[in-house]
């Protein structure tokens, strides 16, 4: 006796011919068509993907009938198309998104490139910018170049190879070759930069106001007290390195501090970096009194090296970071910090690929920053 496998009947259950080589059934109670497996033959070890060949040759019929039948054509006799219907439920069929793409030129489906998951600020941005693309339907396709150039070329051609329908980018800190962003505007695919943006291109920006906050920061700490400040940034080849530098160097003009070379480093943002050029700014025959740092975890690190070391904060240095990172509050005594909209910085970039993607010319969202100043700078309060 035969069982339908979709509605368990057995007496209804009719023999419906032979298609390669197998007895085909129908069920006459649910109108289900199906084959029974070959139980003589070895089960096998891998798994395949079922196609519409598969669908199309166990039904006897074109691969075309079987695509139209899935899409839902009305020219397909409804039972034909149930049939095909119930047979790729019965397979576990799954469309195939590249094809599909190939065919309607389009996937709905943009990338993002971010240099680093160790800190807040990029997957923050990542949830703001997801949330934009889900709403406008497009699926999101993540990748990081763990600050290293050759990887984040390698990203953007396997994003490009997946035919995304756009790009956003924040570069890695080793990046100063763009002939790879160059090819995907040859391509017309759009392309948005955020937070680590590229001089060189004529794409969409979304920056936060860097020379600003690290005025802001800078000029803090001059106020308080602080007259040997000290940077440590972020590589030369990053325009955000190079915009918050400026900020510095124009506070302490303005106050009549004159900069020295040995009290501003560029370093390649790891951890590990940090405590080494941390330790030797401590070190110096005449230390800093303060250290302005390019963003939080940088911040952080400092502070970790100087309690280390019996150097009170902020007594005897003052620290301030950028970006408002969780920790920032958290740590003893709480960092001060430029707070910069993370979230919404990711939001407006997606934003900005949607625009692009509707051919609107491109433009440059320039976001505002909040100096939040806490425990780690307020020299002034320790004195009264």
């Amino acid at each position: 006796m035969v069982s339908c496998p979709k509605c368990n009947e057995v007496s209804a259950v009719q023999k419906a011919g032979i298609v390669r080589g197998k007895q085909r059934y129908c069920c006459k109670s649910c109108d289900f068509h199906f084959t029974l497996p070959d139980l003589t033959t070895a089960p096998q070890t891998k798994r395949h993907q079922v196609t519409i060949v598969d669908i199309a040759e166990e039904l006897g019929i074109s691969k075309s009938t079987v695509s139209r039948a899935l899409r839902g054509h009305t020219d397909i006799h409804a039972g034909t198309r149930q049939m095909v219907l119930d047979l790729a439920q019965q397979l576990e069929y799954q469309p195939n998104p590249l094809a599909n793409a190939l065919l309607k030129s389009k996937t709905n489906t943009v990338g993002i490139i971010v240099p680093e998951f160790r800190h807040y600020f990029f997957p923050a941005t990542i949830i703001g910018a997801q949330e934009v693309l889900s709403a406008a339907g497009y699926n999101v396709m993540i990748c990081q170049s763990d600050e290293s150039y050759e990887t984040e070329v390698a990203n953007v051609k396997a994003l490009m190879s997946s035919r995304v329908d756009g790009l956003l980018v924040s570069l890695s800190s080793q990046t100063n070759n763009f002939d790879h962003f160059r090819a995907v505007q040859r391509r017309d695919v759009p392309l948005v930069f955020f937070n680590r943006v590229c001089p060189e291109l004529d794409t969409p920006q979304v920056v936060v106001e860097d020379y600003a906050g690290a005025f802001a920061a800078v000029e803090h700490l001059i106020e308080q007290g602080y007259r040997r400040i000290a940077h440590l940034t972020g590589p030369s080849t990053l325009q955000v390195s190079h915009l918050r530098l400026q900020g510095y160097l124009d506070a302490l003009q303005k106050h009549g501090l004159v900069p020295e070379n040995e009290l501003i480093i560029h370093y390649d943002l790891t951890p590990e970096k940090a405590r080494i050029y941390a330790n030797y700014l401590l070190s110096l025959p005449q230390p800093p009194d303060a250290i302005f740092a390019l963003n939080d975890p940088t911040a952080i690190e400092i502070m970790l090296v100087a309690k280390a070391r019996g150097v009170k904060i902020p007594q005897e240095l003052g620290v301030v970071g950028f970006s408002n990172d969780p920790m920032s509050a958290i740590i003893e005594p709480p960092l001060t910090t430029v707070a910069q909209p993370v979230h919404e910085i990711g939001r407006q970039a997606a934003q900005l690929l949607l625009e692009q993607m509707n051919d609107a010319p491109p433009r440059r969202a320039v976001l505002t920053t909040q100096l939040l100043v806490r425990g780690s700078s307020q020299l002034e309060r320790q004195k009264k």
